[in-house]
């Protein structure tokens, strides 16, 4: 029954993706976490995509419920905050299924998501672990070179930035980047006042991120 499930998952996702071959989704989540934080990273980061590596994304990206079909309408899921996470059982089912039917979730750790969020992710894929990602990986030098793996943007508990993956059938469906905070570099600059070669690198590692998911 689940097989059945999940092919029609990728039907309505292949569906989907014809119209939508290019958009990016916030997800909006349960559980007291801000899911709305930085407000103007995603637009930025859409921004620079398009002038930089000929993407054509909505300038405006949706917002979308864990639990709703609306997310089988975007390849790319965006999720950002500080707090608390809480997935239901429905909205793990339907994210599951988002997941391996094609879909790709970056989460990006604004500080303080960690512990819960890896709790959820557990919920999702039981069997499976969390793999650090090497600075060998194609996401770190698909457009832009990284060498070192994931940039360090901003400084919290002092940890080195850590990029970790769920991987399905070869490729990458869950991204999570921790102690890293990308997402504060995309941000306008007035917001952090980070120097722009900092800015610079976090828009293009969230390039990396981007091509990845839209070219595997």
């Amino acid at each position: 029954m689940k097989r059945i499930i999940y092919v029609l998952c990728f039907f309505i996702l292949v569906l989907n993706w014809s119209a939508n071959a290019q958009e990016i989704a916030i997800l909006k989540y349960q559980g007291g976490g801000d899911w709305y934080a930085n407000p103007t990273a995603l637009p930025n980061l859409i921004t620079y995509c398009n002038n930089n590596i000929d993407t054509t994304i909505n300038s405006k990206p949706e917002t979308v419920e864990v639990g709703s079909s609306s997310i089988f309408q975007y390849p790319f899921l965006h999720m950002t905050g500080h707090g608390n996470v809480v997935f239901s059982d429905q909205e793990i089912e339907n994210l599951k299924n988002y997941l391996l039917s094609g879909g790709f979730l970056h989460i990006d750790d604004n500080y303080g998501m960690k512990p819960y969020i890896t709790r959820e992710i557990k919920k999702l894929f039981p069997n499976t672990e969390l793999e650090e990602l090497g600075a060998e990986h194609q996401i770190f030098k698909n457009t832009y070179s990284f060498p070192k793996g994931l940039p360090k943007i901003h400084e919290h508990d002092g940890q080195r930035p850590q990029a970790f993956a769920i991987s399905k059938n070869n490729r990458i469906v869950l991204l999570f980047t921790s102690e890293s905070d990308l997402g504060d570099g995309w941000e306008d600059p007035s917001v952090h006042n980070d120097p722009a070669e900092v800015r610079e690198k976090a828009l293009q590692m969230g390039a990396n991120i981007i091509t990845y998911a839209f070219k595997n």
